[in-house]
């Protein structure tokens, strides 16, 4: 199969008729990552991403992403990341955040952390649409009875946060299409086009992707990071913070074996975890390439990045993937 038979491609998923994209592949609103240089060559491709709200925490910052977002791809079908924090200091913080939202006529949102119920009054009243992210069907029924328009399911497989009940993508996704009552779309270990065709055929409206993006051309990543994440086959993660109910799944580094290395003594001072974990590191490390500190998010489907790629290549690759796993699947049901 070629990209010009994929770009004939027509699908018809709630992704495509409610967002206004012409291919179900959302791309999520990774912290340090979620900018308009990588969100806007997506959106060209024909699929949509998520700015990180938390990346720009001053409502100005904010406004003016969006607004070069705008620009760069030339539409603005494209949604903003917003994280709820369990912290009571951040809500007011959010909530001017969601005021920009709000006012630049953002048309859908990622929720994620947090319960989103405080966050859906001026979410509603403003007509966008709130996809939450959560780590259970338990969890994505819950939210759809708080009134979200749809919800991200991730698996195990994701890097960030994948939950304490670590259920795969795979089950997931079967389970979360026939239990959740509003649509769901399917992340975790997303990274080839025969996942999107699975998912699909289970009953999900879309897929959303995040470390196959990491080293996309446009991405923040230094080059060597972007190397590393190449070289990996997908088994050189770790989850760290489970001592703190925190799952954690991040590139296997020095600094996580530290982290790692203190869970095993049962420490529970969060203060000895703090050099180790702060963000601030983290961004550092991603900056520099220096992939031996900080917590990088990384997910299992590092294993399908096999090259530095630019964003529209990998939407591309992935449609191409996913035509011939539909091909496939006709040819055996015969």
């Amino acid at each position: 199969m070629s990209t010009n038979d994929a770009s004939k491609i027509d699908f018809d998923t709630w992704v495509t008729r409610e967002l206004g994209v012409r291919y179900p592949v959302l791309v999520g609103g990774m912290m340090w990552l979620g900018r308009a240089e990588l969100v806007a060559p997506v959106v060209h491709a024909g699929a949509t991403g998520f700015l990180s709200a938390l990346t720009f925490p001053d409502p100005g910052q904010l406004r003016d992403e969006i607004m070069k977002c705008r620009e760069l791809a030339g539409s603005d079908r494209f949604g903003v990341n917003l994280y709820i924090s369990s912290q009571e200091d951040r809500s007011q913080d959010l909530m001017r955040l969601v005021d920009v939202v709000c006012n630049m006529g953002v048309p859908f949102v990622e929720t994620s952390g947090g319960r989103p119920d405080s966050l859906l009054p001026p979410l509603r009243e403003a007509g966008v649409k709130i996809l939450h992210k959560v780590p259970t069907v338990r969890h994505g029924k819950s939210a759809a009875r708080m009134g979200v328009d749809a919800v991200i399911l991730v698996g195990a497989e994701c890097g960030g946060h994948p939950g304490p009940k670590m259920v795969g993508s795979f089950v997931q996704g079967a389970h979360g299409a026939q239990e959740i009552p509003v649509p769901v779309i399917l992340g975790g270990g997303i990274g080839h086009g025969s996942q999107l065709a699975a998912a699909l055929a289970m009953g999900c409206e879309g897929v959303l992707m995040g470390t196959r993006m990491m080293a996309a051309a446009q991405a923040v990543p230094h080059e060597n990071l972007k190397a590393r994440i190449v070289e990996s086959d997908g088994t050189d993660t770790e989850i760290v913070q489970s001592i703190f109910n925190h799952h954690h799944r991040v590139l296997s580094n020095e600094a996580t074996g530290k982290v790692l290395a203190l869970e095993r003594e049962g420490i529970t001072d969060f203060e000895q975890y703090r050099p180790l974990v702060a963000g601030g590191t983290t961004w550092q490390a991603i900056q520099s390439g220096d992939y031996r500190q900080g917590m990088i998010d990384m997910g299992q489907s590092a294993c399908f990045v096999r090259r530095v790629e630019s964003a529209e290549q990998i939407i591309e690759g992935l449609l191409v993937e996913a035509l011939e796993a539909s091909a496939c699947l006709a040819s055996k049901l015969g």
